[in-house]
């Protein structure tokens, strides 16, 4: 191992070895006593790694013989990636705490599934890939039934283990179909096979259940199936990490792949992700409608939402990388605020998921719901918040793509959408009158709530620059 190999998994390797040392330490000291304080040290050394990726990384650096890259692109997933997982640590801490959930191994199965996450988004060999994947998978199937004492929290991370384990299986079959007739599992290998006019049926057909599995991973429909029940029975900070850092990872993941691997038969599987996109905007739109849990909407919202980023996707341009990845930065900004907010939706003390229990939220609230508002109409893409220039980013790329029956379809999507979001706003500032919710003081989900509401408005002036960070990393994906 040289020391390019060593610095290129530098981040990874100091996580990996925090977390080690933090579960360790835990486990001889006080334990579950520990855990609050451990929360807040893993929150910060998420934090500074990821500002540290962001600051010092130039250049792309190959390590392993070709099995780890790190290069623009993955650094601006590996940064996404890191300082979600650290805000919703951060958010978290006071609600486990309340609700005797804050276990000393929650911030480190976080750590490590953050580890699996990084890994996904640097793999240059299928191998590299499935490690990473399953890294993340193993320990997301432990905190999503985290809460032991209840039925729904078992279910749910029992459904998640079952549905994750036939994905996995969908994706190494396809990783030995491509390995069988591609003979590497190296991506540099794998891309001098697949050029165009010389795929071969086998190689196609490997990379179909590829992308399959890949599918499962961002709830792209019709591999969706557990989203819903998984959103509604994990602890809600939980389903906040859930919606955020792993959407960001598999994504990154996805494209890392179809360009790595088969970037020069775009035209093979461009047109299998548009359906895939087509079919999670418009069934998550659709079904988003007659949810009355705010935690099984925001599942079909997020199923709809990775439709959307699938666009960029399926244009199978640098251009339509850079959408995505614009698109996935501002989906998780938006999603760690409107989780925040869920966090604080309280009655008598216990937590309260029911939409209607925002009747005339805004008399009681107005600030916070206000911010709620700003990051709803965010997320429905209306003009002038950032949300509208994420979705315009990935229609123009699709269109640029020559995907115009996909525009058109995400634009019915986008009307579909607009009803739900537009709903609970309404009963925020129509609705009728009923049982209020308990005015709570929690200050760390307000301060992101807001934070993410005014990130919402402010950065519709020049996007804080995600656009051009997310250009530069396309550019070095997509060469």
């Amino acid at each position: 191992m040289s020391s390019v190999d060593i610095s290129t998994v530098l981040p990874e390797l100091l996580l990996a070895v925090y977390a080690m040392l933090a579960l360790v330490f835990t486990v001889y000291t006080g334990k579950d006593k520990m855990a609050p304080l451990l929360v807040w040290v893993t929150a910060a050394v998420m934090a500074l790694l990821g500002l540290w990726i962001g600051v010092t990384g130039q250049g792309a650096v190959i390590g392993f013989g070709w099995m780890y890259v790190d290069d623009a692109f993955a650094r601006f997933a590996k940064v996404t990636i890191l300082l979600s997982a650290a805000a919703v640590l951060v958010m978290s801490e006071g609600y486990m705490a309340k609700r005797d959930l804050l276990r000393f191994e929650y911030p480190v199965l976080v750590a490590l599934a953050t580890v699996g996450m990084m890994v996904m988004v640097s793999a240059g060999d299928l191998m590299v890939l499935y490690m990473g994947l399953e890294l993340q998978s193993l320990a997301l199937y432990v905190i999503a039934s985290l809460r032991r004492d209840s039925v729904k929290s078992t279910e749910a991370g029992l459904k998640y283990f079952v549905l994750g384990a036939l994905s996995s299986g969908l994706l190494l079959f396809g990783a030995s179909l491509v390995y069988g007739f591609a003979g590497t599992t190296a991506f540099s290998g794998i891309i001098t096979v697949a050029q165009d006019g010389h795929v071969s049926l086998g190689l196609l057909f490997g990379l179909v259940f590829m992308i399959s599995g890949l599918a499962f991973k961002v709830s792209a429909v019709p591999f969706h199936m557990w989203t819903p029940d998984v959103y509604e029975g994990s602890p809600t900070p939980v389903t906040a990490f859930f919606a955020t850092a792993p959407k960001m990872a598999a994504m990154g993941l996805f494209a890392r792949l179809m360009h790595d691997a088969f970037g020069q038969v775009t035209g093979d599987w461009t047109q299998v992700i548009a359906v895939l996109a087509v079919a999670s905007m418009l069934f998550g739109s659709v079904a988003a409608i007659g949810q009355t849990n705010i935690k099984r909407l925001m599942a079909y919202s997020s199923i709809a939402h990775m439709g959307f980023a699938l666009m960029g996707l399926a244009a199978g341009t640098a251009g339509g990388v850079q959408a995505m990845l614009t698109y996935m930065a501002i989906y998780v900004t938006m999603n760690i605020g409107t989780f925040a907010f869920i966090l604080t939706m309280e009655r008598d003390g216990q937590p309260v998921t029911d939409i209607a229990s925002l009747n005339q939220y805004a008399k009681r609230e107005p600030l916070k719901a206000l911010a709620l508002m700003v990051l709803f109409f965010s997320l429905a893409g209306v003009p002038p918040f950032i949300g509208f220039f994420a979705k315009l980013g990935v229609f123009l790329a699709a269109w640029q793509g020559g995907l115009s029956l996909l525009v058109v379809a995400a634009g019915i999507a986008s009307v579909i959408g607009l009803f739900y979001y537009l709903r609970i706003v309404y009963y925020m500032y129509f609705g009728e009158e009923g049982d209020s919710l308990d005015p709570v003081g929690a200050v760390v989900p307000w301060v992101f709530l807001m934070a993410s509401a005014a990130i919402m408005l402010v950065g519709a002036v020049n996007l804080f620059g995600v656009d051009a960070m997310a250009a530069q990393a396309a550019n070095a994906l997509v060469r």
